[in-house]
């Protein structure tokens, strides 16, 4: 049995034997062509051209449903809402896109309509009316909505660098904003007045609008518009500080209210340009405490890498003016590495007490603290890369000859060393005395510093950095007018409801105690 069993096993012939184990080959099939169905082809650049104009089109019509109802609830988190998502298709508007928008969106006798078409040189554009077949024939259109389609060609404007056009446009809107007063449009508003500023600046003439923002800030101050007050403020400060007008901008900050509740963007711009009129007038603690506050209120992502740049650059330098050294970690992220370098090589200068690598790295990297505007604060940091220098001196010798001071600190002669060194001990840089007769300065002995009222005094800036913080928290709480009026209308139906009983119970028509029958 077991013979006949592996004899049956063995293959019938070669041939056979060696057609199964011969490997399967798998069918290759195309890669671009589908197993069954028609073939697919490709979209033609004109329809993917269409299928882009079409999803932006629909994020438009959705914002103006937004802004309809914000006018309707009187809410102003939808029209934020509007503004954030406009900022998602700017780079893909186009004239043609933005023609069939105002066609469909507007009527054809709207004079808002008449004047966009010819700011966005409409001729130069396809007639849309045909083609699309969704003209907008209604003769209401909300004024919300009309100034925000003048927004989207005042962003394709300033895009395409059609700087002249743009001012036109923004003076037109802007007169329109300010006849209407409505305050649903305070916000679309101040995006207007930002760039009518920003095209007076790129075309040379910014000073020429003071008169008039000056002007404009006054009335959005007469009618509580804190949106338009912190933009005009703020461009007013940017006007000033472009022509280095340092004490214009200080009195205007003496003078004009910051709107605590204007939004955050704008709350830091004014952070900052207040940091810089600081810093210029010698008031260090003071930038210092508005420049750290510009940092955390700016946004963390890359959209707002050039105003973080900013600000860290002067940043950097105002602590070292105050005898401070930036952490490390802060030349290390990824958005500030390239740009802050020069001022890292700064900062080592300083750290170090290198008098000769601080020269010579403000001589190489002239042309770009010139550009930064922090040339002139850099020139100061010189007395405080010597008095770092002569601290270290101060640690490493309990006493040292002013010839030698002079020699290490490459100062012109011992007479400079002694009144550096008087006047570093007199600031507290560092604790010393002077011996005049014998030529040589003397350390004391190195105090604890957990005896002194530093770390009392560190404290307390921790402390109030978090009462300030929970404050403006409570401050900036926002609740949704709906509920609000939900609760009123309760309270005063209840009131009501009181009343009448006890109207009832005056005229006797309900006896005191007939609800209390059950007990």
């Amino acid at each position: 049995m077991s013979n006949v069993l592996s004899t049956s096993r063995q293959p019938a012939s070669p041939r056979l034997a060696t057609t199964r184990r011969a490997p399967i080959k798998e069918p290759v099939y195309p890669a671009i062509l589908p197993s069954y169905g028609p073939p697919v082809l490709a979209k033609s650049p004109l329809e993917l051209r269409a299928e882009a104009n079409a999803l932006v089109l629909a994020d438009i019509k959705n914002n103006l449903t937004l802004l309809e109802r914000s006018v309707a609830e009187i809410e102003s988190r939808y029209t934020t809402r509007v503004l954030r998502s406009t900022g998602s298709f700017r780079k893909r508007l186009n004239s043609e896109l933005i023609d069939t928008a105002l066609n469909v969106h507007l009527p054809k006798e709207s004079p808002t309509r008449t004047f966009l078409q010819a700011a966005l040189a409409a001729g130069d554009v396809m007639e849309t009316d045909a083609v699309n077949g969704h003209v907008n024939d209604a003769t209401m259109v909300l004024p919300e909505v009309q100034i925000y389609l003048g927004l989207i060609v005042v962003l394709y404007l300033h895009d395409h660098k059609h700087y002249a056009r743009g001012k036109d446009l923004t003076t037109k809107l802007l007169t329109t904003i300010q006849s209407l007063n409505r305050r649903t449009m305070d916000q679309i508003a101040a995006r207007v007045y930002f760039y009518m500023a920003r095209f007076h600046e790129l075309t040379g003439d910014f000073a020429s609008m003071r008169s008039f923002l000056l002007a404009a800030h006054r009335t959005a101050t007469l009618r509580h518009d804190p949106d338009t007050q912190a933009t005009v403020l703020n461009l007013l400060l940017a006007s000033y500080l472009s022509d280095n007008l340092y004490d214009q901008a200080d009195k205007l900050i003496s003078k004009a209210v910051f709107p605590e509740s204007a939004p955050n963007n704008q709350h830091a711009r004014f952070l900052y340009y207040q940091g810089r009129i600081k810093a210029i007038q010698l008031d260090y603690t003071e930038a210092n405490r508005s420049l750290q506050q510009a940092i955390r209120k700016a946004p963390q992502t890359a959209t707002a890498a050039g105003f973080q740049q900013a600000v860290h650059k002067l940043a950097i330098i105002v602590q070292l003016l105050m005898g401070d050294i930036p952490e490390r970690s802060i030349f290390r992220q990824s958005m500030l590495r390239k740009v802050l370098q020069p001022y890292f090589e700064i900062t080592q200068a300083v750290r170090s007490g290198n008098v000769n690598g601080f020269s010579k790295t403000v001589d190489e990297h002239k042309a770009i603290f010139l550009t930064d505007k922090t040339y002139t604060l850099i020139l100061r940091l010189r007395q405080n890369v010597i008095k770092a220098g002569l601290r270290r001196i101060s640690i490493a010798y309990s006493a040292i000859s002013l010839r030698d001071i002079c020699e290490k600190l490459k100062l012109d002669s011992e007479q400079d060393a002694e009144y550096i060194a008087a006047k570093s001990i007199r600031d507290g840089v560092i604790d010393a005395t002077i011996v005049h007769d014998k030529g040589y300065m003397k350390s004391k002995e190195i105090v604890d510093i957990y005896s002194t009222n530093e770390p009392q005094n560190q404290f307390h800036d921790r402390i109030s950095f978090c009462l300030d913080l929970h404050n403006e928290s409570v401050k900036a709480l926002r609740f949704p007018m709906t509920t609000v009026n939900k609760e009123l209308a309760s309270a005063n139906a209840a009131r009501e409801e009181e009343r009448k009983l006890a109207r009832e119970i005056a005229d006797g028509e309900l006896d005191e105690d007939e609800d209390m029958a059950e007990f």
